[in-house]
């Protein structure tokens, strides 16, 4: 890990009036570049070539609108830490925003030992969000108290309907789920899943177990401000996943008919805003500040800015009850958070991720505290 005081030193030398916040060119960057320049800060993306369109020619800054300012073209995302690229980015005073982009194309360890440039949010927190190891992201929230479906470390014990979640052969980065009531059925699967090359039989052994939780799913976004102490909700929202939602649009014949050519697969290719009845507000604050006490404890200085618990929210007896089923720990990539009223309430406007965050960076310019706020 790069020591804190080197980050501190980089970014006190920094122009302050000057500072540009940057972003990987995919996932938020449209978001956080928004964000950014409505707060008065020049932005710059680091894009990977091929996929550089977007950024550069759709929404570059010219003539009044766009809000990509700077491009960095790069062979792949993981070029970020090449020296050339870093000194760019210091260049110009960057500060970057983390988000899925850095963990799922970029390497942990290079990130945290050889990016030095300063990284808006717990840089050592990328990892949490594993689902095994070291750092799985269940440890956190046991530390943190938050309620979980129950997992089966012997797929042997199955005793219900539980979601099995196992990494795809041919994307590292994105996960195969299916469903199985007992063992027989679960191996029946996993066998199927490995003969037609979905998993392979090494993610297979390392696959997640868990209660199939039946519930409303929502995404809680939030932000913690180590500025002022206070935890916010930034938004609420569900996903959209491909081809699952194609085949729920059916009806029941034509699922059916449907299922005999294609299996259900669970790709997030965007989301809905959705909102929740203001007796669960409670209930989903207590499940962040549990959250940022605990990251306190396993990751100092803990979280710093947006992250996420997605949940299902089932319906009791005795009462709806919040079951976080996932985490994110850096900006999330739901942009029309906004579009739900929990900003407005606090604010009197909508907020985005991308605002609030340049928001965060403004106040610690204005109060000399930058160093508080990045890692």
């Amino acid at each position: 890990m790069i020591p804190q005081k080197h980050l501190t030193q980089t970014v006190l030398a920094y122009d302050k009036n000057g500072v540009t916040i940057g972003a990987l060119g995919g996932h938020s960057a449209l978001d956080i570049c928004r964000g950014a320049k409505d707060e008065g800060f020049r932005t710059v993306v680091v894009c990977q070539i091929g996929r550089e369109k977007t950024y550069e020619k759709y929404f570059r800054s010219r003539e009044g609108k766009g809000i990509v300012d700077e491009i960095i073209l790069v062979d792949k995302f993981s070029d970020i830490v090449k020296p050339e690229v870093q000194q760019r980015l210091r260049e110009l005073n960057a500060i970057c925003v983390q988000s899925r982009y850095f963990w799922v194309y970029c390497n942990y360890k290079e990130i945290e030992s050889k990016f030095l440039v300063p990284i808006f949010g717990s840089r050592s927190m990328l990892k949490a969000e594993e689902r095994t190891g070291a750092h799985s992201q269940y440890r956190l929230m046991e530390k943190a108290g938050i309620k979980t479906p129950k997992r089966f470390s012997e797929p042997k014990k199955i005793d219900r309907l539980v979601l099995v979640k196992a990494t795809e052969a041919a994307r590292g980065y994105e996960r195969a789920f299916f469903l199985a009531g007992s063992y027989s059925d679960y191996k029946a699967k996993v066998d199927e899943m490995v003969k037609k090359r979905t998993i392979t039989p090494a993610s297979a052994k390392k696959a997640v177990v868990e209660e199939f939780i039946l519930g409303a799913q929502v995404n809680f976004n939030y932000f913690y401000s180590p500025l002022t102490g206070e935890l916010e909700l930034l938004g609420t929202d569900t996903r959209r996943q491909t081809n699952i939602d194609g085949i729920l649009r059916l009806t029941a014949p034509e699922q059916i008919e449907a299922m005999k050519y294609a299996k259900p697969q669970y790709v997030e290719t965007g989301h809905i805003a959705v909102t929740v009845k203001e007796k669960l507000l409670e209930q989903a604050f207590e499940a962040g500040e549990k959250f940022v006490a605990a990251s306190k404890k396993m990751y100092p200085p803990g979280i710093i800015g947006p992250f996420a618990l997605q949940a299902a929210i089932t319906p009791g007896p005795p009462r709806e009850e919040i079951i976080v089923f996932d985490i994110s720990t850096r900006m999330p990539g739901s942009p029309g958070i906004s579009a739900t009223p929990y900003t407005s309430y606090l604010y009197g406007k909508p907020i985005t991720a991308g605002r609030r965050i340049a928001m965060e960076i403004r106040q610690a310019i204005r109060q000399n505290r930058l160093n508080e706020i990045v890692t």
